[in-house]
C-alpha cells in the first residue's frame, strides 16, 4: 500500500511515498530510500522499496529538495548538505508515524543518495543500520571524470551566485547527453541507457543540475568521516564492474569494524538500479541486514 506524504526539511516540503505492507500489525521497522543524483523516488528507490515492503518494512522514498515533486529554489540544486539534511527529516517524519517503530529505523540509498546517507549517519544516532548501493561521493565523481571542466565550474560559481542576485535565472548544464553513440565512454553510457530511454526515464528526472551546485560539491566529502557510524552497521553494496565501486571499498576500508561490502558479480553501476538479475540479490542482502539489525 502506497501513500503520498509530505514532511518539512528547512523550511521546504518535500514530497515523499510511504509504503506499508498489507494488513502488517505496527509498529514496524522502517526504511528511508534515497534516489540518485539527477533521480527521483519513482525510479531505484520505488524497485528497492517494493522488495523491503513484501519482507515487511514500512518504507518511506522522497524526492530531494530542489528536485523531483519537491519543493527548493532553484530547480535541480544539488547540495550536498541539503541532501543529508533531507534524511534525517525523513527520519523526523517517519517518528511521528504510529505505523512505525522510532527506535527501528534504517537508512539506505542509491548512487548520490548511498553516499549522502552515511554522510547524514555519522551524526544522527537515530539511524540505527546504514546501507548503500552503487555509493558515489557525488564530487568526486564529477572531479575524476573532467578535473579541468570541474575547476571552471567551482571558479565560476560565485559570478553565477551574484547573477541570480540580480534577477538571472539560474545557469544549469545536462548531465548526460541525449543518446549515446560510439565515441560516448562507456560510464555515460549505461546512464543514458537507463535515463534517456523508456528503461528509466522519468518527466520529472530532468538531467539538468544547477551549475553553482559545483562550489558546495565541492566541499564535500560523503567518507571523510565513516568511522563515526560505528558501532552502528554499514552495509555497502556494489558492482564488480561499476566505476564507482572504489567509494565503497573506500566506506568499508575507513570503518572499525562495523562495515560489511557485498559485490554483485557482473554488475555495473546502472544495473543496480533496475535489472533484477542484480537487484535480486542485492535486495535480498538488505533484507537480511536490516532484519538483522532492525528485528
Amino acid at each position: 500500500m502506497r501513500t503520498d506524504v509530505h514532511f518539512p526539511t528547512n523550511g521546504l516540503r518535500l514530497a515523499g511515498h510511504l509504503y506499508l505492507p498489507e494488513d502488517a500489525a505496527g509498529p514496524l521497522a522502517a526504511v528511508v530510500v534515497g534516489h540518485p543524483t539527477t533521480g527521483v523516488k519513482e525510479q531505484a528507490p520505488a524497485v528497492y522499496a517494493a522488495h523491503l515492503v513484501a519482507a515487511g518494512f514500512a518504507v518511506l522514498t522522497f524526492d530531494a529538495a530542489f528536485q523531483g515533486e519537491s519543493e527548493g529554489e532553484p530547480r535541480g540544486l544539488e547540495d550536498p548538505f541539503q541532501r543529508a539534511e533531507d534524511f534525517r527529516a525523513a527520519v523526523s517524519y517517519l517518528t511521528t508515524r504510529p505505523e512505525v517503530d522510532a527506535e527501528r529505523i534504517g537508512v539506505m540509498g542509491v548512487c548520490g543518495s548511498g553516499a549522502y546517507v552515511p554522510y547524514a549517519a555519522q551524526t544522527d544516532h537515530r539511524m540505527k543500520a546504514v546501507a548503500g548501493v552503487s555509493g558515489t561521493d557525488v564530487p568526486s565523481f564529477f572531479r575524476g571524470a573532467d578535473p579541468e571542466g570541474w575547476r571552471r565550474m567551482v571558479a565560476d560559481s560565485g559570478r553565477l551566485r551574484s547573477a541570480e542576485a540580480a534577477g538571472e535565472p539560474a545557469a544549469t548544464f545536462p548531465v548526460l547527453p541525449e543518446r549515446a553513440d560510439a565515441d560516448t565512454p562507456a560510464p555515460t553510457a549505461e546512464f543514458v541507457d537507463y535515463y534517456k530511454t523508456p528503461r528509466g526515464a522519468h518527466p520529472r528526472s530532468t538531467g539538468d543540475l544547477v551549475v553553482r551546485s559545483a562550489d558546495l560539491l565541492d566541499q564535500f566529502d560523503s567518507f571523510a568521516d565513516v568511522a563515526k557510524i560505528a558501532p552502528r552497521p554499514l552495509l555497502m553494496i556494489a558492482g564488480t564492474e561499476a566505476v564507482t565501486r572504489g567509494f565503497s571499498e573506500r566506506a568499508v576500508a575507513d570503518s572499525p569494524g562495523n562495515a560489511e561490502l557485498l559485490l554483485i558479480d557482473g554488475a555495473t553501476h546502472v544495473d543496480l538500479y533496475d535489472r533484477e538479475q542484480y537487484v535480486a540479490p542485492a535486495a535480498a542482502a538488505l533484507v537480511a541486514f536490516f532484519r538483522t539489525h532492525l528485528g
